[in-house]
């Protein structure tokens, strides 16, 4: 019987059913105050899987405090900022909901590190020191809530928008027509503006900064070698591709100091990136625990690899069976239930990511310390659907994008 069950149980015997009230505490950082227990209420707890149960177990990180438990709430972009990059009202509702949801590290989303940088209408910034008091006021709503938080810093590269003031940043003079590969100050100013963006995360009471090397963004763009033809010492041997990346996370962790916990992004599907390089440059990231944790971002979470010399073994497993000494890994990815999340601590990550899931019920581990076998609503959902569970206007137009979220048609 897990400890923490095993104590629940404990004062139950000494309290001997209390006929008024029962506070149980489930060893994850926060108390629920109960209706008299029954012995249904027992089973059902004592029945946890225990990967399941495991889910609820803290988990410390080289730098700062420890999770609370392993729910880490994705990067979820929502396009609901104000148009210059300031924190809405509806930034600061969608945080005050999940302060409360039970997840142990909560991440915003992609947040624009220079105004150039920008791929989204509505892209929450951090390019200014005008964004501080709308973050400071997230910070400070996610810490009232017993989580940490992280910011995450996003530069778009050569996939920034134009029309929304964005300035396209290509590594090759040949990935956007008529555009020429940014110079090598560039490169370093926009080093520099990573840097300075997790300084100002860290002014604002944010836990740590998680760094966007995925997607094809400017770091993932600069490791692919599909992307980046560079003569120059960012461009060339993987070393060279990597350095941008390694750059960035050295500066903020000269630049913010022993406490500060730094995140990595991480995708490893097109962009031309190689999973042969990401495992070596991600290798040599765990032996120098340049990092709290890797964020492995995953379409899906069970994808097997197609081709070459790992075909046949999932993309997971090829990143879990690394040394990793105190980096955390954990991964996103169609985690729709509390099984999967679960399992995918018994296929060796220490924490999971929840997105979409997060998104139709914003308390996805309360779901699941209430009930063990609790899975998703099937998609899509109405409009109404997420608009009563909290999600602003703005947030559910974004979701819409995705063709399979919201019911077509829905009001």
């Amino acid at each position: 019987m897990p400890s923490s069950i095993s104590k629940a149980y404990e004062a139950c015997a000494c309290e001997r059913w209390h006929p008024l009230r029962w506070q149980f505490e489930l060893g994850c950082g926060w108390s629920r105050s109960l209706p008299d227990p029954d012995l249904h209420f027992l089973t059902i707890f004592w029945s946890f899987p225990v990967s399941v149960s495991d889910l609820f177990k803290p988990l410390t990180l080289l730098h700062g405090p420890a999770m609370r438990n392993r729910f880490m709430l994705a990067p979820l972009t929502n396009q609901q900022s104000e148009l210059d990059g300031t924190a809405s009202v509806y930034d600061h509702f969608w945080m005050e909901q999940l302060s409360q949801s039970g997840y142990a590290l909560i991440q915003t989303c992609a947040t624009t590190v220079e105004a150039g940088g920008i791929a989204f209408a509505r892209q929450l910034g951090i390019h200014s020191d005008d964004h501080l008091p709308g973050l400071t006021r997230m910070a400070t709503t996610i810490r009232s809530g017993g989580g940490l938080s992280a910011v995450q810093l996003h530069h778009a590269g050569h996939r920034a928008n134009p029309l929304l003031g964005g300035i396209p940043a290509p590594a090759s003079s040949d990935t956007l027509p008529g555009i020429q590969a940014i110079s090598t100050e560039v490169v370093e100013r926009i080093r520099d503006s990573f840097i300075a963006a997790a300084k100002r995360a860290q002014l604002a009471g944010f836990d740590g900064v998680a760094v966007h090397g995925a997607f094809g963004w400017i770091l993932s763009e600069f490791m692919s070698p599909f992307l980046n033809d560079r003569k120059d010492k960012y461009g060339g041997s993987l070393e060279n591709r990597a350095r941008l990346t390694l750059e960035v996370i050295e500066g903020i962790r000269r630049e913010c100091g022993p406490d500060f916990q730094i995140g990595w992004r991480l995708s490893i599907e097109r962009y031309g990136l190689r999973l042969e390089e990401l495992r070596e440059v991600t290798a040599y990231i765990f032996d120098r625990e340049l990092i709290d944790y890797l964020d492995l971002a995953l379409w899906d979470s069970a994808q097997v690899v197609r081709e070459g010399p790992f075909r046949g073994r999932t993309m997971l497993s090829l990143f879990t069976e690394l040394p990793r000494k105190g980096v955390r890994l954990g991964t996103a990815g169609k985690i729709m239930s509390a099984k999967r999340a679960g399992e995918l601590l018994d296929e060796g990550c220490d924490f999971v990511l929840i997105a979409r899931a997060g998104i139709l019920q914003r308390d996805f581990p309360l779901q699941v310390m209430a009930n063990p076998t609790y899975d998703s609503p099937e998609l899509p959902v109405p409009a109404e659907y997420l608009r009563e569970r909290g999600l602003s206007e703005r947030f559910i137009d974004h979701m819409r994008g995705w063709q399979t979220f919201v019911l077509h048609g829905s009001q």
